[in-house]
């Protein structure tokens, strides 16, 4: 039963419906290779009771024989990001702080993915807070890439990313505020879509309206299947303000991409550093592309890099003094945060009113800027990531390609553009460096451009680098 587990979830769901495969198999199938697997990736964390899980498991298989099925993904075992609440499961988010503590209903995104027939199994890892895009914690420890354990899983969607690439589950939520959807699905082999902002609603919060910087998204290992959840995140809530209607994607993933335009923006014209490697290999699969139809011009930069990363700065540390603040005035509390969360809270509160407008007014210019760009181009592209998977056991690169890098987070930068100002990307798997290791492509859109971005990634699926390659860890297990 373990070849199961390399199929889409779209094709496990559809031989689930079948009656072809039973629930109960696919959760067996499921269990076993998280037992093999996980104990080296540390992928997945809080993983509930295999007695309970296989119990739900045949009720759900008793519901498809009534008709009763809840949607297509019921019976899919699906593990949630340790961000979200899931009803009865600790909600870590990766701090001490938190560690024991079990959440008493399921959040906004777990509910509508349990609505459709998903069996929550556990959660994934993710780093403290989400804050970095390394998944390392003091709770779990790291997640180790699905390609290379040694290395860095990326984040905050690590374990996500790991659990799909080695099939521990078929499709995956996660999160994005500074890339933690596209660097983990690039380092890993996979697919991540950060939609644009609005159209995956959070739920209702203290704070609902200044400064919108982050989203919750679908992971896949395929673009049909990162289509279908979407539908099912996506959606207004009535509490909720900006949000976009509901769309249908997976009907329409077939529309013809021949003609279309990709500005390769490559390193914002010096601005980003990239280790050796990165650029080559974004550059050979993009190649790839007039193979479908679609071409691929290089792109000035639009804006001036600097501007942008002063902004986002702000915000995000004004974001995150807000958000987590409070831990920081408890003198107890404060000592179990890690530095990163202490000094983005520090920042954000030297933040000044005249700061946040001019923040907000250079995010203004960027996407009149960036809405010029898409009258010439469909999507805009860059790498995933300004490095390579680096040792899981450092806290983060600290230069690239002799650049210093000042801050924590620095070395991601490269995903701030489309972040600053809430536009969707899709992370498309790029191909392998020399070390053996992952790297993807992120390829932009117009805000609300969601369908337009999905189609590309389904053109680009067979035409994608080293597409029969499988991580070693898979290998191993099967020989």
């Amino acid at each position: 039963m373990q070849e199961v587990l390399a199929l889409d979830a779209l094709d496990q769901a559809a031989l689930l419906a079948g009656g072809e495969l039973s629930a109960e198999e696919l959760m067996a199938a499921t269990l076993a290779r998280i037992e093999a697997l996980n104990g080296t990736v540390n992928a997945i964390v809080s993983l509930r009771d295999a007695s309970s899980l296989m119990a739900e498991a045949r009720a759900a298989d008793n519901a498809l024989r009534k008709g009763e099925g809840k949607g297509w993904m019921h019976g899919l075992p699906l593990a949630v990001k340790d961000l979200q609440d899931v009803a009865g499961l600790p909600t870590t988010k990766g701090s001490p702080l938190l560690a024991g503590q079990k959440a008493a209903a399921d959040s906004l995104l777990v509910a509508r993915m349990r609505a459709t027939g998903a069996i929550i199994i556990g959660k994934t890892n993710t780093p403290e807070f989400g804050l970095g895009s390394h998944t390392f914690n003091p709770v779990f420890g790291a997640t180790g890439n699905a390609w290379e354990p040694s290395r860095s899983a990326g984040g905050s969607s690590g374990g996500a990313a790991v659990a799909l690439a080695l099939g521990m589950v078929s499709v995956a939520d996660g999160s994005d505020m500074m890339g933690s959807l596209r660097n983990p699905a690039g380092w890993n082999h996979v697919y991540g879509m950060r939609p644009s902002w609005g159209r995956v609603p959070d739920g209702p919060g203290e704070e609902s309206f200044l400064h919108p910087i982050a989203t919750d998204g679908p992971m896949a290992r395929s673009p049909r299947d990162l289509a279908a959840l979407l539908e099912v995140q996506a959606g207004p809530h009535p509490a909720m303000p900006f949000g976009l209607p509901s769309e249908s994607y997976v009907d329409r993933l077939a529309a013809p991409v021949a003609g279309r335009h990709i500005g390769w923006l490559r390193d914002w014209g010096g601005a980003y550093p990239m280790e050796a490697g990165v650029l080559d290999t974004c550059e050979a699969a993009l190649a790839r592309w007039p193979s479908a139809g679609v071409w691929v011009e290089g792109c000035a930069p639009p804006m001036e890099a600097r501007s942008l990363w002063w902004a986002w700065c702000v915000l995000r540390a004004y974001a995150v003094a807000g958000k987590l603040g409070a831990f920081y005035d408890d003198e107890a509390m404060r000592a179990k945060l890690k530095p990163a969360v202490i000094w983005e809270i520090e920042l954000g509160r030297e933040v000044t009113a005249e700061d946040l407008r001019e923040a907000s007014a250079i995010r203004s210019r960027w996407y009149a800027e960036a809405a010029a760009l898409f009258r010439r181009f469909d999507a805009l592209a860059l790498p995933t990531a300004q490095v390579w998977p680096f040792d899981k056991r450092a806290v983060h690169p600290e230069s690239i390609a002799g650049r210093e890098m000042d801050s924590y987070h620095r070395w991601m930068e490269v995903v701030v553009p489309a972040s600053l100002i809430g536009l969707p990307v899709v992370s498309l798997p790029a191909g392998f460096g020399p070390a053996g290791v992952p790297m993807g492509v992120q390829i932009i859109g117009p805000h609300g451009g969601d369908a337009a971005l999905l189609q590309l990634a389904q053109a680009w699926h067979p035409i994608r680098p080293e597409a029969d390659r499988v991580p070693p860890l898979l290998a191993q297990a099967a020989g």
